[in-house]
């Protein structure tokens, strides 16, 4: 009687050429600069893979924060562009999102999965790039930015995420983060937290005198939360910094 090793190499005697086949078929209708990376990549040890995927998210990054701020330049954040933000978008939350065309009433439900793009309307994914883009601004814009906030305050925003969401405001730079434990309790059991594994992250950022600064701050993680996070509850809070190390 034939031992399973025998089995196996016969049944994979049969299919190499027909696998062979398909392969070629499929690689010869394959972009030419796609196959070379392939190659490339199948040739390197791992080590090699990964230096050479850093650099490519490295990459990636610094084009989208140079990307983000050009159009924090021509939008020209400063107290008027912040406070008719404020008034236009200040009465949204999901159920206007939906009503007004910016979210598809088929989100996923909140405190579950991340809201893809696919799940908000051209109107709605360029909301929350504009979400994004002030908070930016807003935590880390200067002059280079084009943003002109007189800030008279320095100021301690922290705010707790889980962590598979955390890639959503992997934009964010100069951000202190933590580990933590979640222990929240659903009242309608959609998204307990038992032991959850979650972030928190803390920037110091300046404030104005009218403390519109913060409050721009708290509509633009809530437009995020509702266009893409996706969390029951987004916990964030504000503190008054009395002394700093951040030194300019």
């Amino acid at each position: 009687m034939p031992t399973i090793e025998v089995i196996l190499r016969e049944v994979n005697r049969d299919l190499v050429p027909l696998f062979e086949e398909r392969l070629r078929a499929l690689l010869a209708l394959q972009d030419r600069e796609w196959l070379i990376e392939q190659i490339v990549r199948l040739t390197l040890d791992a080590h090699s893979l990964e230096e050479m995927d850093r650099k490519l998210v490295q990459e990636a990054k610094a084009k989208e924060r140079a990307e983000r701020i050009s159009r924090l330049v021509e939008i020209g954040l400063d107290r008027e562009v912040l406070a008719a933000f404020l008034e236009r978008y200040g009465p949204y939350d999901r159920e206007r999102l939906v009503g007004d065309g910016y979210l598809l009433a088929e989100a996923p439900e909140k405190g579950t999965d991340i809201i893809g793009g696919e799940r908000r309307t051209s109107a709605g994914n360029e909301l929350l790039e504009l979400a994004k883009d002030l908070l930016f601004g807003l935590l880390f814009g200067d002059e280079t930015t084009g943003t002109h906030l007189e800030r008279v305050q320095r100021e301690l925003l922290t705010f707790t995420l889980p962590r598979f969401k955390a890639g959503t405001l992997d934009f964010m730079k100069a951000a202190t983060e933590f580990s933590a434990a979640g222990t929240w309790q659903d009242p309608s059991s959609v998204s307990n937290d038992a032991r959850a594994d979650n972030v928190i992250l803390e920037v110091e950022y300046g404030e104005i005198a009218e403390e519109l600064v913060g409050a721009g701050i708290v509509r633009c993680l809530s437009l995020i939360n509702n266009l893409e996070v996706n969390e029951q509850i987004l916990y964030a809070r504000m503190i008054n910094v009395e002394q700093t190390t951040l030194i300019e």
